[in-house]
């Protein structure tokens, strides 16, 4: 017998979700020099963190032989006053991811079943299967969610539906109407969590009130990271805002110091660094028109986005990220998605999208 199979057979069918390519991981591979080597590969902020996030940091070295406040008290009390919600309305993660799976470790079973979309993010059905639980994917629309079906789709023994808004890896958005009428719908025993990492890059016409929404609809978790336009993600910090009876759930099965010292005092000061968060905008939708003007010129069709990535559609996608990659341009693959003629591009700074333009060129013969 193999020690694999102590592990629950729904744990040994996982297939592990594969991040974007490291650079330094490449530079090995293609023998590349590391600085020569541009990533658009895992939605990252081009301009780094904010310089108020970085000060908070190098304050806070002399602090790292001590544990961080397993309760993360001042950036729970920084998001209560800038979001407006109360302290007990918080659950910190190890980045959003971490809140994600601490929704389906507290309340999914094997007994239960869980609703997401086609072309949504992979870590639903992943931490849906490492659960036991059986996922319900639903057949998407133009790449977006279907939320009147998604809706149809829940069944008695059904606890939570994950929408991504705007979704990743698509860059589809939901309208605020329609999300309401499906919270409207949604039977109030089921779990919504509505996954906002990209909303900051909306424009204010755009954006749902979805924190609003929380007294009205006490099954729904919305979730944020401090990983895109806040410039965080090496430092992995999210939280989930609940209804209070959720979020104490969620807060018995997260681990007491699962946001690191310096992670916390970095989300704290990226909260105020209003100047950064217009920056990192400005750059992105200057990025996405450098990109999005390419594409037509060359004749790519794309799915118009809301985030800070286009998925784009090149037939051969497989080979154009090898010829990418050999030219030191990682971008990311979506086969796992079940995409296999696409590929997902991340905004970055001007020259860094000028680089991959030029490859993209020469891939095409243009």
């Amino acid at each position: 017998m193999s020690l694999q199979d102590l592990a629950p057979s729904y744990i040994r069918a996982i297939a592990p979700y594969q991040p974007g390519k490291p650079i330094s991981e490449l530079a090995r591979e293609m023998n590349l020099e590391p600085e020569d080597i541009v990533k658009l590969a895992s939605n990252e902020n081009p301009l780094g963190m904010s310089p108020m996030a970085r000060a908070a940091i190098e304050r806070t070295l002399p602090e790292l032989a001590r544990y961080p406040d397993g309760n993360g008290f001042e950036l729970k009390a920084k998001i209560a006053q800038r979001f407006g919600v109360s302290a007990g309305s918080i659950v910190l993660g190890n980045g959003s991811n971490d809140i994600l799976e601490l929704v389906a470790r507290a309340f999914l079973t094997p007994a239960d079943s869980s609703v997401y979309s086609e072309y949504a993010f992979a870590v639903y059905p992943l931490v849906v299967q490492a659960c036991g639980s059986q996922g319900i994917e639903v057949r998407a629309v133009d790449y977006g969610h279907d939320l009147e079906a998604m809706r149809a789709a829940i069944r008695p023994d059904t606890k939570v539906v994950w929408i991504a808004n705007p979704n990743n890896p698509t860059g589809t958005l939901a309208r605020p109407g329609d999300l309401i009428e499906f919270l409207e719908q949604c039977p109030p025993q089921v779990l919504v969590v509505l996954d906002e990492a990209y909303t900051e890059f909306l424009p204010r016409e755009k954006r749902s009130d979805s924190i609003q929404w929380l007294q009205r609809f006490p099954n729904l978790i919305v979730v944020r990271t401090f990983s895109k336009a806040y410039g965080l993600a090496g430092l992995r910090v999210g939280f989930g805002l609940a209804s209070p009876e959720v979020a104490d759930i969620l807060n018995r099965v997260r681990q007491p110091f699962n946001v690191n010292l310096l992670a916390q005092a970095a989300a704290c000061a990226a909260l105020d660094d209003t100047v950064f968060l217009a920056d990192s905008l400005r750059v992105n939708n200057e990025g996405m028109k450098q990109l999005t003007d390419a594409f037509v010129r060359l004749g790519l069709s794309f799915i118009p986005s809301c985030g800070n990535f286009v998925t784009f559609h090149c037939g051969d996608a497989a080979g154009l990220n090898r010829f990418m990659l050999q030219r030191g341009v990682i971008v990311r693959p979506l086969a796992g998605y079940r995409m296999p003629d696409s590929l997902r591009v991340s905004i970055g700074l001007p020259e860094e999208n000028a680089r991959f333009i030029a490859v993209l060129e020469e891939a095409l013969g243009d």
